[in-house]
């Protein structure tokens, strides 16, 4: 492939279609690869069923090598991951014992230069019933925030949510400073004092979302044993897959937004609402191509059908010839088309 395609599902394995895709070319990657021993989808060459964890960790890192070549630098890519019990040592771990399948490969990662930015807590808010007496439910799953360089494209605008408490004399007022007591990797809160006007209780756009996700796990119903919520994907998608990317400079824009008190009669109060206006632009006349959003283990398409519907385009690959049949008539209910080819601004 000479260029990049887009609004496309690749079939066949993630390292090899990975090669033929051009470098820097991708904005952003959201994936949730095959889980360790969890789940058989149907495929002689799939990953998750090697004979130990740290075979399914030498597994993933080919394709962790072609994504650090083909994300541009001011990309990062969102990686969810779930863990597994063993049942006998030869999995990696004695018996009943956690196998920390995602802190192996995060582990691993991050000597191969990734840098590991966040660890988000999926907080499942309908989690899977469980008849275990001897240990806690499992009700959350993790998902890491990785890039390739200290600098890169975030929106954190674009992802703030309404704060909860309000204003008042004292707000602005905390000390922000590095106390006495702190180390040396402790952190300096004093840009809260930036973000925290006299009698505002935060950013006037709202709050940093934080590490702590609620989101329900995934209503789709179709032939796939593991589905990604929507609602995993959009928050991701916003912060770091550009609207917009200029062709000239490869900038990508972001927008502007204004908070605007809104009355309802019904309720009788008003709440501030968080509006988007205008981009903000760089200083190059050229035309602007939407942001590109790769998902390497594609399923049933859930990155494709919450780019589309966001004014993304986005690049799947998928190993199962079934999976990519469900995953294009998934976007195509979702969206009512392919994607956008281009971003009108």
């Amino acid at each position: 492939m000479s260029g990049l395609p887009r609004n496309i599902i690749l079939t066949g394995d993630a390292a090899t279609r990975l090669r033929e895709l051009p470098p820097e070319s991708v904005d952003c990657v959201i994936t949730s690869p095959p889980y360790y021993a969890l789940r058989d989808y149907g495929h002689d060459d799939q990953i998750g069923l090697e004979a130990t964890v740290d075979d399914w960790v030498s597994g993933l890192l080919p394709v962790f090598r072609e994504l650090a070549r083909v994300i541009k630098p001011t990309g990062g890519v969102w990686l969810n991951l779930g863990d597994s019990f063993s049942r006998h040592k030869k999995y990696g771990a004695p018996p009943k014992g956690l196998l920390l399948a995602p802190e192996r490969l995060v582990i691993a990662l991050a000597a191969d230069g990734w840098l590991v930015r966040n660890k988000v807590i999926w907080n499942k808010t309908n989690p899977m019933p469980s008849s275990i007496t001897d240990r806690l439910t499992l009700t959350y799953e993790v998902v890491y925030f990785l890039t390739r360089s200290p600098r890169y494209w975030f929106d954190l605008n674009a992802i703030r949510e309404p704060h909860r408490s309000g204003g008042g004399k004292a707000a602005g007022k905390a000390a922000h400073g590095k106390p006495t007591w702190a180390g040396p990797l402790a952190a300096n809160n004093e840009g809260l004092r930036r973000e925290r006007p006299a009698g505002q209780p935060g950013h006037p756009l709202g709050k940093n979302p934080g590490d702590v996700w609620q989101v329900a796990t995934s209503s789709y119903r179709g032939d796939h044993p593991a589905m990604f919520p929507l609602g995993l994907v959009r928050r991701p998608l916003l912060a770091t897959c550009p609207e917009a990317v200029c062709t000239a400079c490869g900038q990508g824009w972001k927008r502007r937004y204004t908070v605007r008190q809104r009355w309802s009669a019904k309720d009788q109060e008003a709440t501030m609402v968080r509006q988007p206006g205008d981009f903000i632009r760089c200083g190059c006349a050229a035309p602007t191509v939407p942001g590109v959003v790769l998902d390497p283990f594609v399923g049933t398409g859930t990155v494709g059908a919450v780019a589309c519907q966001n004014r993304r385009d986005y690049i799947g690959i998928e190993l199962n010839p079934d999976y990519v049949r469900l995953a294009e008539k998934r976007i195509r209910e979702a969206c009512g088309s392919p994607g956008p080819s281009a971003c009108p601004v």
